[in-house]
């Protein structure tokens, strides 16, 4: 029998509770090793803190990937290109980051077509708003959970930019089925072939087309 290959390390930034669906299908988890990072002391996370500034809680390339859901737009603007350097601090020299979001531009349309109060879509929070998509989730904001609040926002090119301005290589975007934006961001060593067998059976796949 041979040996089993150590597990790879993915960091779940701003990963919510403890659930399977909360990370994505690329990081299979008979390879990939989670670590769970969140501000919420509530949501019990392996690393409790923000990504505004890791470097007193995760040492230089320790991760083979980050997955970044819906986090990135909880920061200011003025925090989110330090948040992506540390970001590539925290990465192998192969690591990459597989990042969704909010597409502001596609949520301002609906904004324009169908008013702030409008229901878009079914989550397992409720009916979600094209306020909520902007500004935060209300009935979680309402309930007392100011984490949830949406500081900033992104369209394609502004968010490939800050990226790149944070010193990622390659940048690739796509725009989602749900009013989102999915970046994947590439170091000079990653190896893109890799990532796209993991990516193969999912949507993003379209991010190594």
């Amino acid at each position: 029998m041979s040996a089993r290959h150590p597990l790879r390390r993915v960091l779940n930034t701003g990963s919510g509770p403890s659930v399977p669906n909360k990370l994505h299908p690329a990081f299979d988890r008979m390879y990939w090793d989670e670590i769970r990072l969140d501000i919420d002391p509530g949501v019990n996370p392996d690393v409790l803190g923000n990504i505004k500034n890791m470097r007193d809680m995760i040492p230089d390339g320790s991760f083979d990937a980050i997955w970044s859901s819906h986090n990135i737009e909880h920061l200011h603007f003025h925090e989110v290109i330090p948040a992506l350097r540390d970001f590539r601090r925290i990465l192998k020299p192969q690591g990459f980051v597989l990042l969704t979001c909010p597409d502001l531009e596609a949520v301002c349309q609906l904004l324009l077509e169908q008013g702030p109060h409008a229901d878009i879509y079914m989550s397992p929070a409720g009916p979600i708003k094209v306020a909520d998509m902007l500004f935060g989730h209300a009935a979680s904001i309402a309930a007392g959970n100011m984490f949830m609040c949406h500081n900033c926002g992104f369209t394609a090119q502004s968010l490939a930019n800050a990226a790149l301005e944070a010193g990622f290589l390659e940048v690739r975007m796509g725009k989602g089925r749900m009013y989102d934006l999915w970046a994947l961001m590439s170091l000079p060593n990653t190896d893109l072939d890799a990532v796209k067998s993991w990516l193969v059976n999912t949507p993003e796949r379209v991010l190594m087309a």
